[in-house]
């Protein structure tokens, strides 16, 4: 009980919790390029969020943000601005952006397995389970990716980032 002499109520609380996840997440540098300050700021992300993964659905969901998720915010809006986006540009690149991010947090986080190996593992058990040459798509991934020894599903991220980052690209010269 002695929490609520710090905080009114369990808003304020989940306020000031995401507030602390968003001072986590590195700004966008402000010295590099458009392209490289959205690539470290999503990779910042990603890392804070696969150490918050409560966090996850909260970050976007408060209605009285504190000033790490504003400065956050501004930082992000100002970087797309200053490369060139325009304002409705910007808005797009950002929700395009932040949705991956999210969306790839909330996958990653919901996988069946945590290695290499255990991707392997639940790659194989899925496929015997299924009957023989019912889901030939899907038996070929898992054969020459999933279950090689190198496979890492996080590289999957910088791949989808980076396609996201060359259309957002084109988009503002075709503005």
């Amino acid at each position: 009980m002695s929490l609520y002499n710090h905080v009114s109520n369990k808003s304020e609380l989940l306020d000031g919790m995401v507030d602390v996840v968003f001072a986590e997440i590195d700004l966008p540098p402000a010295d590099v390029a458009w392209r490289t300050a959205m690539r470290t700021r999503a990779l910042s992300a990603r890392r804070v969020l696969n150490r918050h993964r409560w966090a996850i659905g909260l970050m976007e969901s408060r209605s009285a943000p504190g000033p790490a998720t504003l400065r956050h915010h501004d930082a992000m809006l100002g970087c797309l601005r200053r490369a060139g986006f325009s304002v409705v540009m910007t808005g797009h690149a950002y929700a395009l952006l932040d949705s991956f991010v999210y969306g790839f947090a909330v996958q990653e986080a919901s996988l069946p397995f945590d290695s290499p190996e255990d991707a392997a593992q639940v790659a194989h058990d899925i496929l015997r389970q299924a009957p023989a040459g019912e889901y030939p798509y899907l038996a070929e991934l898992a054969a020459e990716r999933v279950m090689q020894a190198d496979y890492d599903f996080g590289d999957e991220f910088e791949v989808g980032l980076d396609l996201l980052l060359d259309s957002l690209e084109r988009a503002i010269e075709r503005q």
